[in-house]
């Protein structure tokens, strides 16, 4: 039967090496097909994440050959030298082998406000039109796999989690600050802890979505180009300060109550 060697870190927050198993390749094999097979077979010890093996959980996310994945995604057979190199996520903290602490992305996620309704129709039934819906309906495809964040190079080289949100979290926002119904001026944010600017639109993120969202194009530089209009722009400013353009009045971030945005205690490790 053919093998494939599996190079694998092992390892903790205080050190680590790879490991290399052979594994028997069975048909339409992927990669956590091999780390399930050496879990079983070989050593039991071997930490990972996963869940649902169909590519919409995001929890077997890893560096395989270097490049963020879905371990379940990811086919055997696509690696011709037979040899398949699989890592931890770099960008987060390790807490064993192929499993890292990416609590950081849901304490993110509670800074920002859900939908904020405009008083007409809080309460009612939306009535958008189809445009709107299909723009905003690409960005609730994500999985939250994390693997833009781990690409990202403003948090995996820089470490720049204190000044920048992340593509998943600009996402995020760009779901809600497009969303006609919408009535919080969620611009504050960005231009502000959510650091749109610090993203210069290398579309590395976009490159290793699963869900294949346009992260850059859709809409990080849509937010940058709003945040621009109305912070940076003077000509927007002059054609707004004499009527020709009308500025839509929403409701500062101020305002949303502090319980709404609550972050999240970071919550002790196992045998802490």
């Amino acid at each position: 039967m053919e093998k494939v060697t599996l190079r694998v870190f092992r390892g903790d927050i205080h050190g680590g090496h790879m490991v290399s198993y052979e594994v028997p390749v069975q048909p339409s094999m992927v990669v956590l097909d091999a780390i399930h097979y050496i879990q079983q077979h070989i050593d039991p010890t071997l930490a990972c994440r996963w869940n649902c093996k169909a590519a919409k959980c995001g929890s077997c996310s890893a560096e395989i050959d270097g490049k963020p994945r879905l371990m379940c995604k990811t086919r055997v057979d696509q690696f011709p030298s037979g040899v398949i190199t699989v890592g931890p996520m770099r960008t987060f903290p390790l807490i064993k082998d192929l499993v890292t602490d990416v609590s950081w992305n849901y304490r993110v996620a509670a800074k920002i406000p859900p939908l904020q309704p405009k008083p007409e129709v809080a309460g009612k039934p939306f009535r958008m039109q189809q445009a709107d819906v299909d723009r905003i309906q690409e960005f609730r495809k994500c999985i939250e796999c994390f693997l833009c964040q781990d690409v990202c190079h403003i948090l995996r080289e820089h470490n720049r989690q204190d000044a920048f949100f992340g593509p998943r979290q600009m996402v995020r926002i760009a779901a809600l600050d497009m969303h006609p119904m919408d009535n919080l001026n969620r611009r504050e944010q960005l231009v502000g802890e959510a650091g749109v600017g610090m993203c210069n639109i290398t579309k590395c993120c976009t490159e290793v979505c699963p869900e294949h969202i346009h992260i850059t194009d859709n809409a990080i530089i849509p937010l940058k180009e709003r945040v621009a209009d109305d912070y940076f722009d003077p000509v927007t400013r002059i054609l707004r300060r004499i009527g020709v353009i009308q500025h839509e009045q929403k409701q500062p971030m101020s305002s949303v109550p502090q319980s709404t945005t609550q972050i999240m205690s970071k919550s002790p490790r196992p045998g802490k």
